[in-house]
């Protein structure tokens, strides 16, 4: 989406259903890449980090509190499942944030708008934009309003818990071969980004990053989980 083209923030703010505040708001959808094709305009990521934190904390309390007869290690599971880069994915892609997403024109180009680790962490922009517009309570009605679509899914907490498997299993039930997936790496020794790609046949095809192999491989393999059960809903 190139200057001029961008969607209404009215349209997005009816969506949101919260009175966050426009400048704020503005803030929480600038993407660093278009703030430095802009002159270095300020971008979401100071956000971002707040909103980690009001979401982590709402998630937190509210399987705490519904699920008392779970262990720690089952809670954190679910919590997992509830507030990873696919799931807060999945739940831009719910409100039709990626559109709104202000990027620069090589994030544009490879798909930026509906790239997962783009939209997660807009969705944590939002959150952060939110809570300081209206404050805690507001913040953490709209994040559990926000994830409620997601906890409704048993099926979610297993994927969530061995994605890799479940994806398999999903494949096997499809007829499909079992899943590929192949491993790129950037970055200094240090400080190491991988980035997996699982392809399942013709059916499906997600990325995942992370600081391991493993980590990656597991992002990418919820991602692709969650579009072939999506499509098995439609």
């Amino acid at each position: 989406m190139t200057d001029g083209e961008t969607p209404s923030r009215e349209e997005l703010v009816e969506r949101l259903a919260v009175p966050v505040d426009p400048a704020l708001l503005e803030l929480a959808l600038t993407h660093r890449s278009y703030a430095y094709e802009h002159g270095g305009l300020p971008h979401n990521e100071r956000l971002e980090f707040l909103g980690d934190a009001i979401l982590g904390k709402a998630v937190t309390v509210q399987l705490f509190t519904e699920n008392p007869d779970l262990d720690e290690g089952d809670l954190a599971k679910r919590r997992a499942s509830l507030v990873s880069s696919v799931a807060l994915a999945e739940i831009a892609r719910m409100i039709g944030l990626g559109k709104h997403i202000l990027l620069g024109r090589g994030e544009e180009q490879t798909g930026g708008h509906d790239k997962s680790s783009i939209l997660a962490d807009a969705v944590e922009a939002v959150i952060g934009a939110v809570y300081l517009s209206c404050g805690d309570e507001i913040a953490t009605e709209f994040v559990l309003r926000i994830v409620q679509p997601l906890t409704v899914d048993p099926e979610r907490f297993g994927a969530a818990m061995d994605p890799k498997t479940a994806l398999q299993e999903a494949a096997a039930r499809r007829g499909a071969g079992g899943p590929t997936y192949s491993i790129e790496a950037a970055g200094p020794d240090h400080s190491r980004v991988f980035t997996a790609t699982v392809t399942v046949g013709e059916l499906v095809t997600a990325i995942g990053e992370g600081t391991s192999k493993k980590q990656a491989e597991m992002a990418a393999a919820l991602d692709a989980w969650t579009q072939l059960t999506a499509r098995k809903k439609k």
